[in-house]
């Protein structure tokens, strides 16, 4: 059966005037239209594409790139609502549908929101839904600590910003690690942090190294300074406009950083600026 939802490698079985017949290995086929239809796509070659059902509840291919792929979570804007659900913008002609029973709030048109592509197995359409809770879990962990992962920001938080962790766990970035502008819909990279005795996960945006700081901001100066062949024009005489500018923290909070750092012999403090030992 040819799956929906993400991006599948078909071989290409025969012309027509509307566009190409695609198959897969059952012989199951599927069209992609003409106006998608490639110069290089031949009768007997093989070409990848995303395949879901149009307005007519056919299947159809098409090489346009969709906003959301099945079994992961997006921010989508709110184009339509009508009397069977929200209807989302995803990069694809037929719009997305969020039915009722899958909206934790009443969707209002024009607005965003956090959704999960799956598919419906009873009618084999692919559906999206706003509880997105219920299709998260932290209790089979399959990260480690220190590991790169993705993250898509789920909401703010009195203690920092939720994320969603690979498009299966909830973790947790805190403010006072969060040294860049990032908001809700946001897809990024982090790295597990810790993995708790309850099953909560702390995330990092900067990598988790052998190398033990005191602190976050001494993590950040120092991969600053990584990041800069190992000096920076700034030392603990620097104006605070020039610190915050450079690091988003306050000269308060850089020197007591720089002074740790400069205790563990990490850097070198010179007239001219900080350098890397």
């Amino acid at each position: 059966m040819i799956e929906q939802g993400k991006y599948i490698e078909l071989k290409i079985e025969k012309r027509a005037t509307i566009g190409l017949y695609l198959a897969d290995e059952s012989g199951e086929e599927v069209l992609i239209p003409k106006k998608y239809c490639t110069k290089e796509m031949k009768p007997g070659g093989r070409t990848e594409v995303f395949v879901y059902r149009d307005s007519e509840g056919k299947k159809v291919a098409t090489t346009l790139t969709p906003k959301i792929f099945i079994h992961e979570f997006a921010l989508l804007k709110v184009t339509a609502v009508t009397g069977v659900g929200a209807f989302l913008d995803w990069g694809l002609e037929k719009e997305l549908m969020v039915p009722f029973r899958e909206q934790k709030q009443k969707m209002e048109q024009d607005r965003w929101y956090i959704v999960y592509l799956d598919l419906d197995t009873k009618t084999d359409r692919l559906y999206a839904s706003n509880r997105v809770e219920r299709f998260l879990q932290n209790d089979q962990i399959s990260v480690k600590d220190g590991e790169e992962v993705s993250l898509v920001v789920l909401h703010k938080t009195d203690l920092g910003y939720s994320v969603i962790i690979n498009h299966a766990h909830k973790g947790l970035i805190f403010d006072n690690e969060i040294f860049q502008e990032i908001r809700v819909g946001d897809k990024l990279s982090g790295y597990v942090k810790n993995i708790r005795d309850d099953q909560k996960i702390d995330i990092s945006l900067q990598p988790i190294g052998f190398r033990k700081f005191n602190d976050a901001n001494s993590e950040l100066i120092y991969k600053k300074l990584e990041e800069n062949d190992g000096f920076l024009a700034i030392t603990d005489k620097s104006s605070p406009e020039d610190i915050y500018s450079q690091f988003g923290i306050s000269k308060k909070a850089f020197k007591k950083s720089l002074g740790a750092l400069y205790k563990q012999r990490k850097i070198e403090i010179q007239p001219e600026g900080i350098k890397l030992l």
